[in-house]
């Protein structure tokens, strides 16, 4: 290995690590914004969602940082609007119907010759 393949190395592992360091800052300023905006009730929800759906999440995140940007917000947004923002989100897509979940029972069926005719 000479001089020029250990600096090409190094120059890798370096440029790999800005990477990081870059989206990690855009990751803290991702979170400070959504802080600003959201109150502590939305920011828990949203929490939660990103728990049992993160592309949800993320989706939702993206639309408040648009929306935030933008100037269309007013105010901190409240668990009332972001589940609003939601349904509508659901809306737009058209999975809310689908996206209810079903019960469906299944009953074994009687015999009319049970023991218990009385």
């Amino acid at each position: 290995m000479d001089l020029s393949e250990v600096a090409g190395a190094q120059g890798g592992s370096q440029n790999s690590q800005e990477e990081a360091a870059k989206r990690a800052q855009e990751e803290q300023m991702r979170r400070d914004l959504l802080a600003t905006v959201l109150d502590t009730a939305a920011r828990e929800r949203l929490s939660r969602i990103a728990l049992v759906s993160p592309e949800r999440s993320k989706q939702i995140e993206a639309v408040i940082m648009r929306m935030a940007q933008s100037g269309q917000l007013r105010g901190r947004v409240t668990e009332a609007q972001l589940l609003d923002l939601l349904d509508q989100m659901e809306e737009a897509t058209g999975k809310k119907s689908s996206s209810k979940p079903t019960i469906i029972y299944h009953r074994k069926g009687r015999d009319d010759d049970d023991d218990f005719d009385f």
